[in-house]
């Protein structure tokens, strides 16, 4: 029998989830990253891609790509939260196994599909994506081919908001002349022991022996990229447990043995543990630090907020404050960051600087135990909710609502005065508004509103 496997991939997916509930973004460079131009990018809309912008860039530097025209907004998890459960509903109505990867993305392996032709695929998948289009307004795109492997990469070629089929009679021809950084596994440290192979292309690493792949990469995993790169991906597809935690650690050639070694090694492994978090779609309460000594003893610390977050400075200044130095504890072969108590509802807050401000640890005591936190119950930090401003307080893309106008965003406001455009996903585009900023009318509102599910809502 042969067996179609297909990638469904939500286009850019939170930003598409700002121009469906703010009408007025429709084909508009959406950069959903804050409004204060720090941290990095969450999702940028394909308008704003074409200039080059795109997920986990820093805000800024996007923004200068994008220029005047980009529109900043900071992110809404609850409405990203929610359209994905409604898509997963629609797919679980055809599907009888998904096995979700992250809040916008997953595989399939529809039982109907079971030797169909490359049209019967086709139609099928478009069927699909009109289902979810039709019921929740996003678009999204699906990529089939034999194997895991092979979606993925349909899908990537079916951007955006299409189909693309890799038929299994010329699947080869058609995965061979791409560059093998498109393989699943091939990372910048495989992908430079492939550059200095002289491996570009998927066809070329097919080429190579069993032999040579093993020299060149090692045995496990080159054996593994090989037998993709010829077209062998026998991989069930089958539901995935929840992460309790996502992690990313190195473990450098040469002992860090100074200050700024470590704090560059700290952030690159928070960085790629905040592109993961962002991905899976839920926020991190607990940071935890790794480090591995010289001698291979390894000793961790953790810190806890008093809520969960996905902010990257956020983060990234609570794992500095509990990151140890070579004048501590000597020289350091590997640095990990890792980020658990994994959340779906995220808290905004309202003066964030106050967690996003690096702080350098001081002296511990010498008689810290190695493997123990010296912070354990977290740090000290009083939050105040973003969903009860002070009068007359508000911010910058945060959701409203008036008795007279409705559900609303700010889209500006100083000297008093605040401006609002009016609309949620079934108004279209809104008309804007201009308050006194201590207008008792105008009050916070719940984003999911924006939506206007209510009726969905309503049976959750």
């Amino acid at each position: 029998m042969s067996r179609w496997v297909l990638h469904i991939d939500m286009d850019a997916f939170y930003a598409s989830c700002e121009q469906l509930t703010r009408p007025t973004l429709k084909g508009r460079p959406v950069l959903v990253a804050g409004v204060s131009g720090r941290g990095v990018v969450a999702g940028a809309s394909y308008e704003a891609r074409k200039y080059g912008a795109r997920s986990a860039m820093p805000t800024h530097r996007a923004a200068r790509l994008v220029g005047t025209q980009a529109v900043l907004v900071a992110p809404r998890r609850p409405v990203y939260s929610a359209a994905s459960q409604r898509v997963f509903e629609v797919i679980a109505r055809h599907v009888d196994i998904i096995e979700q990867l992250s809040i916008d993305e997953a595989f399939m392996e529809p039982a109907e599909l079971v030797d169909a032709s490359p049209a019967d695929v086709t139609a099928w998948a478009n069927m699909l994506r009109a289902a979810i289009k039709e019921e929740t307004g996003l678009p999204s795109s699906i990529g089939a081919g034999s194997g895991k492997q092979y979606a993925k990469i349909g899908s990537g070629l079916a951007k955006p908001d299409g189909v693309f089929v890799i038929p299994h009679a010329t699947q080869l021809e058609i995965l061979h002349p791409l560059p093998v950084a498109e393989l699943w596994g091939v990372g910048p440290v495989t992908g430079a022991k492939l550059a200095a192979a002289g491996i570009e292309t998927i066809g070329q690493l097919a080429d190579l022996t069993e032999k040579e792949v093993e020299i060149a990469l090692g045995g496990v995993v080159g054996k593994q990229l090989w037998l993709l790169a010829r077209g062998v991906d026998e991989r069930p597809v089958a539901p995935r447990a929840e992460a309790k935690q996502i992690s990313s650690e190195h473990t450098y050639p040469q002992d860090l043995t100074t200050a700024p070694e470590v704090d560059a090694a700290l952030r690159r492994a928070a960085e790629e543990s905040h592109r993961r978090l962002v991905k899976d779609g839920r926020g991190a309460r607990t940071v935890t630090v790794k480090l591995k000594m010289s001698d291979f003893h390894i000793e961790s610390r953790s810190a806890t907020l008093p809520y969960a977050t996905d902010d990257a400075e956020t983060l990234l200044a609570t794992a500095f404050k509990i990151v140890r130095y070579p004048d501590e504890v000597g020289p350091i072969r590997l640095v990990g960051v890792s980020y658990s108590g994994l959340e779906e509802s995220l808290q905004d807050v309202l003066f964030p600087e106050l967690d996003q401000a690096i702080v350098k640890p001081s002296q511990v005591s010498a008689e810290y135990e190695s493997g123990v936190s010296d912070h354990a119950d977290g740090p000290q930090i009083e939050v105040v909710s973003s969903a009860a401003p002070k009068a007359g307080q508000w911010q910058a893309t945060q959701d409203v609502h008036h008795p007279d106008f409705g559900h609303g965003w700010v889209q500006g406001a100083g000297k008093g005065w605040v401006t609002v455009r009016f609309e949620t996903r079934a108004t279209g585009p809104g008309r804007i508004r201009s308050l006194r900023a201590d207008d008792p009318l105008l009050q916070p509102a719940d984003p999911l509103d924006s939506l206007d599910w209510q009726d969905w809502l309503a049976k959750r």
